[in-house]
């Protein structure tokens, strides 16, 4: 269990309570920094930065980190829109704060000479205008940024809910999937999942990972059998081919893995 960093006190509670689950899916997982990065695509570098609270991690962060350690994204999905808006809400008033200080000063008035009253009448309506052009602008700023945040959730799960592979569990029924393998543009498929992004890793289970067990058996790389389970075997061939391709050999299913695969020729 690691020890983690005290969260900075400025943190706002609604990012506070995503750091915090955060962290507690990390030891759950009982994954390594280095281990979370090769298998979410984000570098360890920025999980550190992300998990001691010194910026709010992107929202295909979090939806990488539900799908590898096994949790359910919409929660915390649902959370991270909530620490985004009150993130956008905070920076209003230091934009009109920063707005007012950039106003021009009021000219001096020059000793024994009396300043017309209208000047000064005109000076503070055009303060007033000012200020309410810059708030108006900064909520019209808000409410769009706010909607493409909303737009970009909803595609987010509905992307995660439709790509992310189930994983092994007790009432899993053994199948064997039969490879219709054949080359269509310079690309190997074999009739189960036409993916080239999803990631599959230990013990995820489904079309995808069959598929890529038959493209892993055409390549040479014996992944056992065509069972549509992410295990021990698989996991070995995919290492294998890996090293063979002079890919990172960290025993995930990524994109340059998939692209190997589809293109790959026995060996």
């Amino acid at each position: 269990m690691p020890r983690w960093k005290e969260l900075p006190a400025e943190l706002p509670p609604p990012t506070r309570q995503l750091i915090v689950r955060l962290r507690g899916l990390k030891d759950r997982s009982g994954l390594s920094s280095r281990q979370l990065a090769a298998r979410t695509g984000y570098s360890a570098k920025s999980w550190q930065r992300y998990l001691n609270g010194r910026s709010l991690p992107p929202q295909e962060a979090v939806a990488a980190m539900s799908r590898v350690c096994g949790e359910d994204p919409v929660r915390l999905l649902a959370l991270h829109e909530i620490a985004t808006e009150h993130r956008l809400e905070g920076r209003q008033p230091a934009a009109r704060a920063q707005a007012l200080e950039s106003l021009p000063a009021a000219p001096a008035q020059v000793s024994g000479e009396r300043q017309p009253y209208g000047r000064h009448l005109r000076a503070a309506l055009t303060a007033a205008a000012v200020v309410t052009v810059l708030s108006v602008s900064a909520a019209l700023l808000l409410a769009v940024r706010l909607t493409e945040a909303r737009t970009q959730l909803a595609h987010q799960r509905d992307a995660t809910a439709a790509t992310a592979p189930a994983t092994v569990s007790a009432t899993l029924v053994p199948v064997i999937y039969t490879c219709r393998l054949e080359r269509q543009d310079g690309r190997w498929h074999a009739g189960l999942s036409p993916t080239a992004e999803v990631l599959l890793s230990n013990t995820q289970v489904g079309l995808e990972v069959a598929e890529a067990q038959c493209l892993l058996r055409r390549a040479g790389s014996v992944p056992g059998d065509i069972d549509g389970v992410f295990g021990p075997k698989t996991r070995r061939a995919v290492e294998h081919l890996q090293k063979r391709n002079g890919l990172i050999v960290n025993g995930v299913i990524d994109p340059p893995t998939w692209n190997a695969l589809r293109q790959a020729d026995p060996t």
